[in-house]
């Protein structure tokens, strides 16, 4: 069996690393943990809603591709030690792109038996504007998709 882990560092993504893990050493799957480089937005620069597109710019931060790498280096190497704790080992692979893409794709590729994501990421907000990575995945993936709270 292969499980794919689509985290962002979030506590969210965490708890669905930890149930994935749980399920992997009951079922002796491989898990891959996966996080998507998407540097386009990353959080507000302000605390007000954004009423429009329009209005986006005014509170968004965009993020160069190369701290966003290192971000996703950074939250790959806290899974790759939080499974090395329990015992397991875990695959860690960079994406590029769109999340929901990315992932869907790379577990159309390796014939993936599960995603596993967490309910909410990193900025709520940022998902108020352009749709929760969860729902998407929920929608694109033909493999089974849990969503941990």
């Amino acid at each position: 069996m292969q499980f794919i882990v689509a985290t962002d560092g979030s506590e969210q993504s965490e708890r669905a690393l930890e149930y994935a893990l749980d399920l992997a050493a009951t079922t002796d799957a491989a898990v891959a943990v996966v996080y998507a480089v998407d540097p386009a937005v990353r959080e507000y620069a302000a605390d007000a809603p954004v009423a429009s597109f329009a209005d986006a710019e005014n509170h968004l931060v965009i993020e160069d591709e190369g701290d966003a790498e290192a971000r996703g280096e950074y939250v790959l190497g806290r899974a790759r030690e939080y499974a090395r704790e329990r015992g397991l080992d875990v695959e860690t692979e960079l994406l590029y792109g769109d999340p929901v893409e990315s992932v869907t794709e790379l577990a159309s590729r390796r014939d993936a038996d599960a995603i596993f994501v967490g309910h909410r990421g990193m900025t709520p907000q940022y998902e108020g504007l352009v749709g929760s990575v969860a729902a998407g995945l929920v929608e694109r993936a033909t493999v089974p998709v849990t969503v941990v709270r």
